[in-house]
């Protein structure tokens, strides 16, 4: 086996798969999720979710990865001993390549709206005027692809320097720097007036809301936040050295998917709230809620580009992470870092561009009653992340378990009880879920 780049420190790792699940979600989606579901019924359950079943995915990820030391494809056939389950591995990368499609989209707007804040324009107060500013950019194609472009340049930029000068050093200034930004946020929206109705609207335990819609929702996004199926924590494990304990890696990478979700609301709801705006979910949050709130604030225009390069750096360090996916996948068909990105690059943007039209040239153009982007959305989220993590839990319980349980216990011993409760964990409670979850998606 070639000799395979290593992280230089434990940090790097942890702060990189932190970045990698650490996305747009946590300061667009989950705010809203925790309100609309009964604040503390939602996220109480949320956490709880993170920390087992979430923990045992991404257990099973980084143990294939170790043990692997490839891409998603090989790590799943030298681990699972067999070509078959490759396909799992094919499935999760194919999977991290249609995220990045439409998610470099979302990207674009992040570049976007904080050029635009930092140049003076877009803080405006009135949300009619805003929705139609939004509405006419990323319906402009020739505005949106250009922003798109940027993005992906910025990704590729840091994926072609490698693991050590690229990435990791990326994760070790922008995580950082992202939970610093969004602290500022936060206390400064706890100041204005008004401000605490919004954490009561996402903290407020509502007993109403305790059903089964609100646990499902919270198990829902708890893979979403966790990134997990989309065999990015695969190859970043691939380059961890025997040294590192895994189950403690583990651990620290969902409190910290955690504790962005949290900061992410705490960042969001109390200004929205303050200023008597109607919380929503998604680009309506982001682009057309937020601008007005910087409109009415004190220094907006200073806030506004904090909150849009808070963003940008979330997005930039998931898209990092799957861009890196893709590229140690070419990697493993022999094809240098140097050719590999650019290849990567420009299948992303090949595919990205018709993401980026559907919200204007492609609006219209529906397939299975869906937009392009929409429809590549659904498909990541509720068939390729859940079927690569139901392979990944089979290989890493029942195919290989010798492995698994070498690859826990490589720097430290565990009881008997413990190995047999991580791979109950992984092997039987992990599958129900996912396949409980997918059948109530679909």
């Amino acid at each position: 086996m070639a000799s395979r780049a290593l992280w230089t420190s434990k940090l790097g790792f942890i702060l990189a798969s932190a970045g990698a699940a650490v996305g747009l979600g946590a300061i667009w989606k989950f705010p809203y999720m925790a309100g609309t579901n009964g604040g503390s019924t939602f996220i109480i359950p949320y956490i709880l979710f993170c920390f087992t079943i979430g923990m045992f995915l991404l257990l099973a990820e980084l143990v294939v990865g170790r043990a692997g030391r490839a891409a998603s494809i090989n790590s799943m056939i030298r681990v699972g001993r067999s070509r078959f389950w490759g396909i799992f591995g094919f499935i999760g990368t194919l999977t991290g390549f249609l995220i990045l499609t439409f998610y470099s989209t979302i990207g674009g707007w992040c570049v976007a709206y904080a050029v635009d804040a930092a140049t003076g324009g877009g803080v405006i107060t009135d949300m009619k005027l805003l929705g139609e500013y939004f509405n006419s950019f990323v319906s402009d194609p020739w505005m949106s692809i250009f922003y798109q472009l940027v993005f992906m340049l910025m990704t590729a930029g840091v994926v072609i320097f490698g693991v050590q000068k690229g990435i990791e050093r990326l994760a070790k200034y922008l995580m950082p720097t992202l939970f610093i930004l969004m602290i500022v946020l936060i206390i400064r929206g706890l100041t204005l007036p008004g401000a605490w109705a919004g954490v009561e609207f996402m903290f407020s335990f509502d007993w109403d809301n305790f059903n089964a819609d609100s646990i499902f929702n919270a198990m829902g996004f708890c893979f979403f936040s966790l990134s997990v199926g989309a065999g990015t924590l695969i190859v970043y494990a691939s380059y961890l050295s025997e040294e590192t304990d895994l189950p403690q890696s583990t651990a620290w990478v969902a409190f910290l998917g955690i504790l962005a979700a949290l900061l992410g609301g705490l960042m969001v709801m109390p200004p929205v709230f303050a200023f008597g705006l109607e919380p929503t979910a998604g680009p309506g949050l982001t682009f057309v809620t937020m601008p007005a709130v910087f409109g009415q604030m004190p220094f907006g225009q200073l806030f506004a580009v904090l909150f849009y390069i808070c963003l940008i750096v979330a997005a930039i360090t998931s898209s990092v992470s799957i861009f890196e996916a893709v590229t140690a996948a070419l990697a493993d068909l022999k094809f240098s870092r140097r050719n590999a990105v650019p290849v990567a690059f420009i299948a992303v943007m090949l595919i990205g561009i018709f993401c980026t039209l559907s919200f204007g040239e492609l609006a219209d153009f529906k397939l299975f009653g869906k937009t392009i982007f929409d429809l590549l959305d659904y498909l990541t989220s509720n068939i390729g992340m859940p079927l690569t993590a139901l392979g990944l839990a089979i290989v890493a319980a029942w195919v290989n378990w010798p492995e698994t349980r070498h690859q826990l216990t490589t720097t430290k011993p565990l009881s008997p009880w413990i190995l047999n409760a991580i791979r109950f964990g992984i092997g039987i409670v992990s599958p129900v879920v996912i396949v409980i979850v997918v059948m109530r998606s679909l």
